[in-house]
C-alpha cells in the first residue's frame, strides 16, 4: 500500500479489495487518476482508493500517467537536540529537494539540506522512510517521492535560508517549538514525526 497526499489528503493505492472504503475505488487508468487528484483537490472526498490486483505494479503504472519527481531531504538534530526546520509558503517544513543527474539518493539529501539551510558537518545516520504528495506544475500533475534520513550536525554558524526557493526562515527547534511547529506544517512532515 503506497499512501499518496493530494492537498493533504491521502489517496491510497493498494492491491487489497479489503483496504479501500466500502469497495469504492477508482481503477488504475489515466481518466480515473485524474478524476482521484481532482476530487481530492477539491476536497470533494476525503480519501481515495485506487486498486491494482498486483502490488509490484501499482506505483510503476501510476508514475506512468502522473510522472514521478524523486527527491530526497533530512531530518536534522544538532548537539542540543534540536530539529532543523525551514519556513516556506506560509508553513514550516524540512529541508529536501530534487535529486540531480547521476547523484544518489544520500549526495541529494545532503546536498540540498547545506544548499536551503547553511547548515556544514552533514552525517547521515539511517534512512527514515519514503513519502509521497501530488503537486502541480505548469499544469500538470506529479508524483513527488522524498526519500528522508535522520541527520546529525555539529555546526554551530549561521543558518541561512535559500532565497531563490522561498525560504524565508530557518531554525533550530527543540520539543515544544516542534510541536507548535507542526501544527502549521504538512501532513508528510507530521508523519515523520510520528503523527
Amino acid at each position: 500500500m503506497y499512501k499518496v497526499f493530494v492537498n493533504e489528503r491521502p489517496l491510497i493505492l493498494t492491491n487489497k479489495l479489503s483496504e479501500t472504503a466500502n469497495g469504492d475505488y477508482f481503477l488504475l487508468n489515466g481518466n480515473a487518476i485524474q478524476e482521484a487528484i481532482d476530487a481530492l483537490r477539491k476536497k470533494k472526498l476525503r480519501e481515495a482508493y485506487i486498486y491494482h490486483p498486483n502490488h509490484e505494479e501499482i506505483l510503476k503504472k501510476f508514475t506512468k500517467k502522473i510522472p514521478l519527481e524523486v527527491a530526497a531531504g533530512g531530518v536534522v538534530t544538532n548537539k542540543e537536540g534540536k530539529v532543523l526546520f525551514i519556513y516556506r509558503n506560509d508553513k514550516w517544513d524540512l529541508p529536501k529537494g530534487k535529486l540531480d543527474k547521476g547523484e544518489t539518493v544520500e549526495e541529494c539529501a545532503l546536498r540540498e539540506v547545506e544548499e536551503e539551510t547553511g547548515v556544514k558537518k552533514l552525517k547521515i545516520e539511517n534512512f527514515l522512510q519514503t513519502t509521497y504528495h501530488v503537486f502541480k506544475r505548469n499544469g500538470t500533475y506529479k508524483l513527488k517521492e522524498v526519500h528522508w534520513y535522520a541527520m546529525k550536525t555539529s555546526y554551530k554558524g549561521k543558518l541561512k535560508g535559500q532565497k531563490n526557493e522561498g525560504i524565508e526562515r530557518v531554525k533550530w527547534k527543540g520539543p515544544k517549538k516542534i510541536e507548535k511547529a507542526l501544527q502549521n506544517s504538512y501532513i508528510n512532515i507530521k508523519i515523520l514525526f510520528g503523527h
